[in-house]
């Protein structure tokens, strides 16, 4: 009886120090499709950038970002969008609009050769958009 007893606080002694190290695994970064702003953009950095994009156009995330597919429903605590995806055309847009204000700011302006080219912000999307998803007229 007593060797059972020592056999089965050795299993779950093994049990809990697997738990705790699969704990301790690093998370899994998100699939990342970035085709103009710099691959190694911190997570931190890349929402910053994107907020600022969705306060420039009063948009939200969903405007340039699908859905996850999933076949089972996805729970509402985890992201239901598909960042990596191409599949919304308006992404493309976006990025267009991101290598235009790159362009205007590195050939019209000051260009500080320090200064990664994607963070210039002299002219930036509000300059034209101005809370709005299309720019207005005036």
């Amino acid at each position: 009886m007593q060797h059972k007893k020592k056999i089965l606080t050795l299993l779950a002694l093994v049990v809990f120090v697997l738990l705790g190290m699969a704990a301790m695994k690093q998370p899994v970064q998100k699939e990342r499709n970035l085709k103009i702003l710099p691959k190694d953009i911190s997570d931190q950095k890349l929402d910053s950038i994107m907020h600022t994009y969705n306060k420039a156009l009063g948009v939200t995330c969903n405007f340039c970002h699908v859905k996850v597919k999933a076949l089972f429903p996805v729970p509402a605590s985890t992201d239901t969008l598909d960042y990596a995806s191409d599949a919304e055309p308006m992404k493309e847009n976006a990025r267009k609009m991101m290598q235009m204000t790159i362009y205007i700011n590195k050939t019209l302006f000051y260009f500080d050769s320090t200064m990664r080219p994607e963070y210039l912000n002299t002219v930036t999307c509000k300059t034209c958009h101005r809370g709005e998803p299309i720019p207005p007229d005036n």
